[in-house]
């Protein structure tokens, strides 16, 4: 049995694109970059802590697989996780508005005995947002509790002048990589 060790709507929705059956797993684990920790690094490590920390509720499930994932945004060396309130997901989309950023996306399968990975690195740029433009998309509630306080998926997809890589990474979920990792390639 598959299982998802994340509650996110969208990584559901985006597994359920590649008609696997899964269950899902609540997991709690820590989210904070180490000091000196590479960007990529982090991402990948804290993708396989959920994907550990599932594992660990299934550990008695003969056949029992876990994949779990992480997405950032990534400006210069700054990780941009998730906003804690408005005026820091303003604050975030103000800095990446008119720039580009990387979203680094990572998927860990993990059963016993077993451990693989899968990344995607997409570039997105922002087109230039004053604002009023800022403060709207804020006021939606949208940002709240997506890394770098947008959701290509939503209003802000408005915002993205140009993408190269994957949107389902950007989403949360690079389902080529993930569907590889699935296959056992």
């Amino acid at each position: 049995m598959l299982y998802l060790a994340s509650q996110s709507p969208r990584r559901r929705e985006l597994l359920d694109q590649l008609g696997e059956d899964h269950g899902t797993l609540n997991v709690d684990v820590e989210e904070v970059r180490q000091p000196g920790e590479p960007p990529e690094a982090y991402v990948s490590r804290v993708a396989r802590d959920k994907a550990l920390a599932g594992l660990a509720l299934v550990a008695g499930e003969p056949g029992a697989r876990v994949l779990g994932a992480d997405t950032e945004v990534i400006l210069g060396d700054e990780v941009f996780g998730k906003p804690r309130d408005a005026a820091d997901a303003a604050d975030m989309l103000r800095r990446l508005a008119g720039r580009e950023h990387r979203v680094v996306s990572v998927a860990w399968l993990v059963q016993p005995g077993t451990e693989r990975t899968a990344t995607s690195v997409s570039t997105v740029r922002f087109a230039a947002l004053d604002d009023a433009t800022i403060a709207a998309y804020v006021a939606t509630g949208e940002c709240m509790g997506k890394a770098g306080a947008y959701a290509i998926q939503g209003r802000a997809a408005a915002f993205i002048e140009h993408l190269s890589g994957s949107y389902s990474g950007v989403m949360g979920l690079p389902l080529y990589e993930t569907s590889q990792l699935l296959r056992g390639q």
